[in-house]
């Protein structure tokens, strides 16, 4: 298969695609944060705005998912969002996204990228217990997956845990905060025909 790197903001229509699939991947989830497409097409507007980078992944002229980087601190940024359409998940589009967005962060000057993944439906060990400041360091060490949350999909892609907001989103619904320095690093992705567009 041959998958195309796109400009979401390129278009309505691909910024409305974009706005599909944010809302309908994290309804999937069970969250409500976009709970329409008009809601979603706003998000969207918004990580394409500048000075953000914002991307997707096209398979012809459908868009498989989208990823967006902005401004946190002067080389350090927040990826925000990252989503990839239900149908097209775990066939390695996310990885892909993850690392063209590197390697344009790189071009940038950004050395650092930063992203929160919340735990809002008890996917992880940390959701299990009430964090405090005796605990916090042991169980953010001995973290499990217990329902396909996507901090070990980010572990893969060479994020590291750094932190985490405990209650962010209610009693025992925590922040991950993941990190990664991409100040050098490998951008090949084998297997896989990319072409820029």
């Amino acid at each position: 298969m041959k998958y195309t790197f796109c400009c979401v903001g390129e278009s309505e229509e691909m910024m409305l695609k974009a706005a599909g699939i944010l809302k309908a991947a994290f309804m999937a989830l069970g969250n409500s944060h976009w709970p329409d497409l008009e809601a979603a097409l706003q998000e969207v507007r918004e990580c394409v705005a500048a000075p953000n980078i914002c991307m997707g992944l096209c398979d012809g002229s459908s868009l498989l998912g989208w990823v967006g980087l902005r401004p946190m601190y002067e080389k350090t940024w927040e990826l925000h969002p990252m989503v990839v359409s239900p149908a097209s998940q775990k066939n390695g589009a996310g990885s892909m996204l993850i690392a063209e967005l590197e390697k344009r962060a790189r071009e940038q000057g950004i050395i650092g990228i930063a992203l929160g993944t919340d735990d809002e439906h008890e996917q992880t060990s940390l959701s299990q217990v009430d964090i405090d400041s005796e605990n916090i360091f042991r169980e953010i060490t001995n973290i499990r997956n217990l329902n396909r949350h996507p901090f070990e999909f980010y572990k893969k892609c060479g994020y590291s845990i750094v932190g985490i907001i405990p209650n962010a989103n209610g009693r025992r619904k925590p922040d991950i905060w993941m990190w990664k320095d991409i100040s050098s690093g490998n951008d090949a992705i084998s297997g896989r025909l990319i072409e820029q567009t």
